[in-house]
């Protein structure tokens, strides 16, 4: 019988953003993404979900398909199985600093860790700028309510190309 995850009934993603006070104000205009805590890393992420979608390399091009991870929980736009995620998912990327450098480009024109490296500022919607979870999703950055599909069952990824904007 396989294991199978849920988020925890509990789980709040506002309380990531509900001590920002023990950390210097605006620390990733500060730092340099090496230079960051574990903690620090951590919040730099959205909450978009935009990289658990499938990806297709086409002719040396990241292209973007609206299938998603059988794993992400499409209401909140996070990982179900975060903890457990590269045990039951073997091509599941690590967001690490040589991944965010990684040619051709495949996290979103929106994610932090790229923007940061590239020299740009977090957009005003980011939920460290505002501090709420929900700024991604009230802004139309994350997933929530865009027409995606699970992976389960889908053979032909390339009949689900998208060409996002925010991608």
């Amino acid at each position: 019988m396989t294991k199978e995850y849920v988020l925890e009934a509990d789980f709040n993603p506002q309380e990531r953003y509900e001590h920002l006070d023990r950390f210097e104000k605006e620390f990733w205009k500060k730092k340099k993404l090496e230079d960051m805590s574990r903690e620090e890393w951590e919040l730099l992420c959205d909450g978009c979900g935009k990289c658990c979608l499938n990806k297709l390399e086409i002719r040396g091009k990241i292209c973007f398909t609206n299938t998603y991870c059988r794993f992400l929980e499409t209401g909140s736009c996070l990982c179900r199985i975060y903890q457990h995620r590269f045990e039951k998912v073997p091509d599941c990327r690590d967001i690490t600093l040589s991944a965010v450098r990684e040619k051709p480009r495949w996290l979103p024109k929106t994610c932090a860790y790229w923007r940061l490296d590239n020299g740009l500022d977090l957009p005003d919607w980011h939920p460290l700028k505002t501090g709420r979870a929900a700024s991604v999703h009230e802004a139309g950055m994350s997933l929530k309510n865009r027409e995606i599909v699970s992976e389960s069952g889908i053979e032909d990824y390339e009949n689900y190309l998208v060409d996002w904007q925010d991608l």
